[in-house]
């Protein structure tokens, strides 16, 4: 250690420097790419914090997530990858294994033509032509049909028909302004729940106010909605609502924070006068209540009463209560289902929502987003993923969640050939196209991206053990629109007939990321990395 107190560097340069980092590259390339595919293989990995001590698994961001090297350069190779992988789950929930190999194969290519050219020159080439095969992918995608749907939830889900089957029903249920999400069953089955309304992870505030003694739930139907984030110190604060209520025999459903003394008034009215109230506390997401309480007040039709805008409780009348068919709160939770008219305000909200989340780069509050258009839509799904062991259920759940995502993709944006035809046929279209001049630099980043969209369909057919130079001849002589082969079922065909597809979201994000990391690699004439201890000074 330096006595100044600064940290001994040591730099890397050119070819040397370069070398390293594909070697990270290949390292955790060959750990991930493996699995690509119907045929791909699992990965076993020591996970000391896991139940077991083991994840087995296909998913190709949990095997990268889980690799790091002692060379600190290859090491820097493996977070680009990383964040590669990363952003593709981030932006579209899928295709990280993708992501790599396309990452890998065009830094292999880069290294192998790149030499001896204008590196600047050559990566805008290229990243003029990935541009144009985005504008190909997308010209050539289709829209999700009900049989499409199926087999990308049956693809993404490595294949398992029951669980794409699940999916599929789940996602058909909710609708395009729906949401799946996905949660650990209790037992070994794995299995759907679908309710149209919104639900809110509150419960009831008091066990006085269940009904149904059963399944210990408070059941109430054709029920007023009273939602405020002001705290209800005393019934007085609701009197004029309270009232009204109980003249009209309504029902009523209070989402507000209240005080111990409210809670026992309002219970044991229900218990000793057989009055039809219920109370929730608001959704605990910090600075995010704000909004999700907004969202329920308007998804019900009730006006929001905030001590943020200073609104005065007591100013509260019947009219400002929103209203839905029935709720269903149990101790945990509890299900507001309501009719399915959509107002313009409503219909305003949601689209408002989308464009933030296309803006949105962290999957948490992506997620979050997701779940607050799903409640103001109206339909919410859950995938409970069961396993008969604890290993089995993390396999399980990892390969349904990525179906949920790859399905809300293709619904997105629909859908293109899959088996890594897309991106193969793409390439060649490309090529042809008169626009693109033919000076040296062009030719050199045209050779890359040829030698670098051919790897996932190479990699997927090695992957089942099959000689791939024989089946791209043969898919080459046929020329023929969406026609590839079928690994699974060792076949030939049209691949969106056969139903091999891919979501063009997952596709094209998978290609994107993987261009933008290698680029920056392949223009990298300096590293420099902390001096280890074992290091000479």
């Amino acid at each position: 250690m330096d006595t100044q107190g600064y940290i001994p560097k040591k730099l890397s340069f050119d070819d040397e420097a370069r070398q390293k980092l594909i070697k990270g590259i290949t390292e955790i390339s060959k750990a991930v790419k493996s699995t690509l595919g119907p045929l791909g293989k699992t990965v076993l990995i020591e996970s000391p914090n896991h139940t077991s001590g083991i994840t087995i698994t296909k998913d190709g961001v949990t095997v990268a997530q889980s690799v790091f090297l002692d060379d600190p350069i290859e090491n820097l190779a493996i977070q680009m990858m990383k964040d590669a992988a990363n952003r593709t789950a981030n932006t579209a929930g899928d295709g990280t294994t993708t992501a790599i190999v396309l990452t890998e194969a065009f830094v292999n290519a880069g290294n192998k033509h790149i030499k001896k050219h204008n590196t600047s020159m050559v990566v805008n080439h290229i990243n003029a032509l990935v541009q144009g095969i985005v504008c190909d992918l997308e010209k050539h995608s289709k829209k999700i049909s009900e049989n499409s749907l199926l087999d990308v939830a049956c693809i993404s889900a490595n294949n398992d028909e029951e669980i794409g089957k699940i999916i599929a029903d789940a996602y058909n249920k909710v609708g395009i302004n729906g949401i799946v999400t996905v949660e650990n069953s209790m037992t070994a089955d794995t299995y759907a729940e679908v309710t149209n309304g919104i639900k809110i992870a509150r419960g009831y505030t008091s066990n006085l106010f269940v009904n149904n003694q059963k399944k210990d739930e408070c059941i109430l139907e054709d029920v007023k909605i009273l939602v405020c984030d002001a705290e209800i110190n005393n019934v007085l604060q609701i009197e004029n609502v309270l009232k009204t209520v109980i003249n009209n025999g309504d029902k009523l459903l209070i989402i507000a924070p209240c005080s111990g003394n409210v809670i026992n008034t309002l219970a044991a009215n229900v218990a000793r006068n057989g009055l039809k109230f219920c109370n929730i506390q608001p959704p605990s997401f910090g600075y995010k209540t704000n909004e999700l309480m907004q969202d329920i007040a308007m998804a019900v039709g009730a006006k929001y009463f905030s001590e943020k805008t200073g609104d005065d409780l007591s100013l509260m009348r019947v009219e400002d209560l929103g209203h839905a068919d029935k709720i269903i709160a149990n101790l945990s939770s509890t299900i507001v289902i309501k009719n399915n008219n959509v107002t313009e305000e409503l219909t305003k909200r949601i689209e408002d929502l989308r464009v933030q989340q296309e803006n949105t780069s962290v999957k948490a509050d992506r997620d979050f987003i997701n779940e607050r258009i799903a409640s103001l839509a109206g339909a919410i799904g859950c995938i409970f993923v069961g396993g008969n062991s604890d290993v089995e259920q993390k396999e399980k759940y990892d390969r349904v969640d990525d179906s949920v995502c790859a399905v809300r993709s293709a619904l997105e944006e629909g859908i293109v050939s899959g088996g890594g035809l897309a991106l193969y046929s793409s390439i060649q279209r490309i090529h042809n196209n008169k626009e693109w001049g033919m000076d040296l630099d062009y030719k050199v980043a045209l050779s890359i991206v040829k030698d670098t969209l051919c790897q996932p369909l190479i990699q997927i057919i090695n992957n089942a053990g099959i000689n791939s130079k024989d089946i791209i001849d043969t898919i080459d002589k046929k020329n023929s629109k969406h026609f590839g082969y079928d690994v699974k079922n060792e076949k030939y065909g049209n691949m969106f007939k056969m139903g091999i597809i891919d979501p063009l979201k997952v596709t094209k994000n998978a290609l994107l990321n993987a261009v933008s990391v290698a680029t920056t690699i392949l223009k990298t004439n300096a590293i420099i990395t902390h001096k280890r201890a074992n290091e000479k000074t």
